[in-house]
């Protein structure tokens, strides 16, 4: 062979290698377009402190809770009521048996698609486990969504799994990671891939230790699709230094946190709601009122609405979450899957 034709050669293979490199660039670009259009549309995701919806835009929650499980009969008032506020989400109360009748596969896919029909994200919490400490009442309630996964499946777009409302009414923060990280990765496990949002413990209202051990809760979900909840009444919302405490440091360590409930006073004191609105307003950070209709015990002040249709709302509670300076109809934006 002589130089002239090692020189072709040598030519031929550095284009044939230049070639072979472009074509798996493309061919990378082509697999990550692919990855993210499978991504694109598949439901809600948490990115740092922000909650990110199917469409790739930021969602910040504004809305109510509602009691589903203890009011069945009043569902579709009460959730065309609560769009009509202006609201973009609403928190509903579901039952896995321990305490109150037990939602199945169809009540829970019902109460979504009434959510849907609405324009409403719907934040799915199981109540039974309400300031338990025994990490048997948080495996029922993850049992709970396991066995009605397939109303959540398809769905991801829409509806988050509040696990379990205000589990342990201690402040431990260490017993607390360890429940939520065992029982996490068996959701996952399970197939379900749904955004997936803890409380505080101490009755809800102990924001600070997700501050301590949020991370570790966190980096137990296989999918890194874990957001938090504070609950703020007397203790955790009392004044704006307390209100910040239970959210800042969280939010400051890159975590989703939301104000998952809240009321104008309480049994443990008097709360500070329009700070709390303030704040949530002037820093992005959801937040959703308590409840809606049909507070009972010596706490009925702590309803929204006096009617189930909205017609009256309370007004000392009411009318500042839903139509103060911060509240809901002046702050609340539609969930761009609806547009």
């Amino acid at each position: 062979m002589n130089i002239r034709t090692l020189r072709i050669s040598a030519l031929s293979l550095l284009t044939a290698a230049v070639m072979a490199l472009a074509s798996c660039g493309s061919d990378s670009k082509k697999a990550d377009a692919t990855s993210a259009e499978g991504t694109k549309g598949s439901g809600f995701r948490v990115d740092g402190s922000k909650l990110i919806d199917a469409n790739g835009n930021e969602f910040v929650m504004r809305g109510v809770n509602h009691a589903h499980c203890w009011y069945r009969g009043n569902d579709d008032a009460a959730l065309k009521a609560i769009s009509e506020t202006g609201s973009n989400t609403v928190r509903l109360v579901l039952a896995d048996g321990e305490q109150w009748q037990k939602d199945t596969t169809q009540t829970v896919k019902a109460l979504i698609d009434k959510c849907r029909a609405n324009k409403l994200i719907a934040v799915l919490e199981v109540h039974d486990a309400t300031g338990k400490d025994s990490v048997e009442s948080l495996e029922k309630a993850r049992d709970f969504w396991i066995n009605v996964k397939d109303s959540l499946k398809g769905n991801e777009d829409i509806a988050i799994l509040n696990i379990a409302n205000e589990w342990m009414a201690s402040s431990s923060a260490s017993k607390w990671a360890y429940g939520y990280s065992a029982v996490i990765p068996k959701l996952r496990e399970a197939g379900i891939k749904n955004t997936i949002m803890v409380d505080s413990p101490g009755w809800g209202q102990a924001g600070t230790a997700v501050t301590e051990a949020g991370v570790q809760i966190f980096e137990s979900d296989p999918d890194r699709n874990t957001m938090f909840s504070v609950h703020m009444y007397g203790t955790a919302g009392r004044n704006s230094q307390t209100i910040e405490n239970n959210l800042k440091g969280s939010t400051e360590k890159s975590l989703c946190m939301i104000v998952g409930e809240f009321g104008h006073k309480h049994s443990d004191g008097n709360v500070d709601e329009e700070y709390i609105l303030k704040y949530c307003k002037e820093n992005n950070i959801g937040c959703l009122g308590w409840s809606w209709k049909g507070n009972s015990g010596g706490v009925e002040y702590l309803d929204i609405s006096e009617d189930w249709d909205g017609k009256h709302l309370s007004g000392d509670w009411g009318e500042v979450l839903v139509n103060s300076e911060n509240g809901i109809r002046a702050t609340s934006k539609p969930c761009s899957v609806f547009s």
